[in-house]
């Protein structure tokens, strides 16, 4: 293992930046500790919504309009997206930012990417290219923007503070070649003296796979992961705005709540699998299979040591770290009489959900009945219950809205868990509408109605948790 760490700066803590600055980057640091870093920023909080579209509301953004054939809407969207760029590098100009230079910067980007968007739209006009075929390149090169964007600027703070900063741009532009992710990492980083130097990198990496159709919106975590692998760093640490906690302060409270202190890459993946990613699930995997452990640390409590999460780690004693869940699941029950002693019934269903790419959070099955319980729109839930029902025409099936909460731990062996959880959400009158409890002894699911959602997490982290 290397002498050094990588460490991710999230969006929400990048719009914080005197948070960061002296949090994170430089604060009290002695010359000697500014180095044998590498930090990985994100797109300032928001960009990349205007660059592509909202994350949870879906609003559209520059791409969004532009595959929606929105004449030139998407035109006069870039062009506020690079306003507001500058108005970022106006208030930042207070920790030594040039922002003329810094303007020049924006506007290099953001009109070298509108010239392409342009071209490519005269180019298919002529009916011999598709519009179809080139979305995706552009998707990537509009999320480019927003990481180079944070990320030049920062080391231009840095530099401007006498710091050895190194702005490293993965994001491709200009380049003349094209490497796959990993050797493209590597050509960056080659000659990167870390013990002298303070590598500034984007989060999003261009590459010949293309981490956009693969990763989505989770490719700065993968960037940040494979940079953490391949350096072969001690340690990776991802800042973010919040501590790992033992449930949603938001929900029980921020009194209440704990920060978890340590668990392994397991309860991860459980998170993760309900919406509460403390890393991406595909980032993950690499730091297991290499044996580094991520810390999750608060920006705003630089002192704090944070979660570290391992992949050996467990649990002395049996506990619950953390009770997490999802409130709008909707529960897929196909009861058919001609299930029972047939095996073919649930690969069938499978092909309908792949069809859709649609993978389900929990399962349950009997007899005759499979219920699958999926996070998707009802619009695609209702096109593959038709497809289920043009394959099973006699099955009965049933859509209901439910919640998902899980009682989450490292080392959940203690069966005491699961009894004391049910008795507590039966005696603040939450029916159990279903439950699953797998062998691993990660984690324990509880199926409820959906209006009962925060208050069934209220109750299951009082006597899981705080009562432990």
């Amino acid at each position: 293992m290397g002498n050094h760490t990588v460490e991710k700066i999230g969006g929400t803590s990048m719009s914080q930046f005197d948070a960061v600055l002296n949090n994170v980057l430089m604060g009290n640091r002695k010359e000697k500790d500014l180095y044998n870093r590498i930090i990985v920023v994100s797109a300032y909080a928001g960009v990349t919504d205007m660059l592509l579209e909202h994350k949870k509301s879906r609003d559209a953004g520059v791409y969004r309009l532009f595959s929606d054939n929105d004449s030139w809407g998407w035109s006069d969207a870039i062009s506020k997206v690079g306003e507001h760029m500058c108005q970022i590098n106006a208030e930042l100009e207070s920790f030594g930012l040039d922002k003329t230079f810094a303007d020049q910067f924006v506007k290099e980007r953001i009109e070298g990417v509108r010239s392409c968007m342009l071209d490519l739209t005269r180019l298919c006009s002529y009916g011999n290219f598709h519009l179809d075929a080139h979305l995706m390149t552009i998707r990537e090169m509009l999320s480019a923007l927003g990481e180079a964007h944070s990320a030049y600027n920062t080391a231009q703070i840095l530099a401007a503070k006498g710091v050895n900063a190194k702005f490293v741009d993965l994001s491709g532009w200009r380049e003349p070649i094209s490497l796959s992710l990993e050797d493209k990492i590597r050509y960056h980083f080659q000659d990167i003296d870390l013990a002298s130097e303070l590598p500034i990198t984007t989060g999003y990496t261009y590459c010949k796979e293309g981490v956009m159709c693969t990763y989505d919106r989770g490719y700065s975590e993968i960037t940040f992961s494979k940079i953490a692998v391949l350096t072969k760093a001690k340690e990776g640490i991802i800042h973010k705005e919040y501590h790992l906690s033992s449930g949603d302060p938001k929900i029980i409270g921020t009194d209440r709540v704990r920060t978890i202190g340590a668990t392994n890459y397991d309860v991860a993946d459980q998170l993760s699998d309900l919406g509460m990613e403390a890393i991406h699930p595909r980032a993950a995997m690499g730091m297991r299979k290499s044996d580094i452990p991520l810390r999750i640390k608060n920006t705003f409590e630089p002192d704090h040591p944070g979660t570290l999460i391992q992949r050996d780690y467990r649990s002395e004693t049996p506990r619950v770290e953390i009770i997490a869940g999802k409130k709008r699941v909707t529960a897929i029950e196909c009861w058919d009489q001609e299930m029972a002693g047939r095996y073919m019934h649930d690969i069938e269903m499978l092909n309908h959900f792949a069809k859709y790419k649609i993978r389900y959070l929990a399962k349950d099955t009997n007899a005759n009945t499979l219920t699958h319980y999926v996070d998707e729109p009802l619009s695609v839930i209702k096109k593959l219950t038709d497809d289920i029902q043009q394959s099973f025409p006699e099955a009965d099936i049933l859509l209901k809205k439910v919640s998902l909460i899980s009682a989450i731990g490292s080392n959940m062996t203690d069966t005491r868990f699961f009894f004391r959880a049910v008795d507590a959400l039966e005696e603040a009158d939450i029916s159990v509408l279903a439950l699953h409890k797998c062998m691993r002894d990660i984690d324990v699911q509880f199926v409820v109605e959906e209006k009962n959602f925060e208050e069934g997490v209220r109750v299951l982290h009082q006597h899981l948790v705080e009562d432990d």
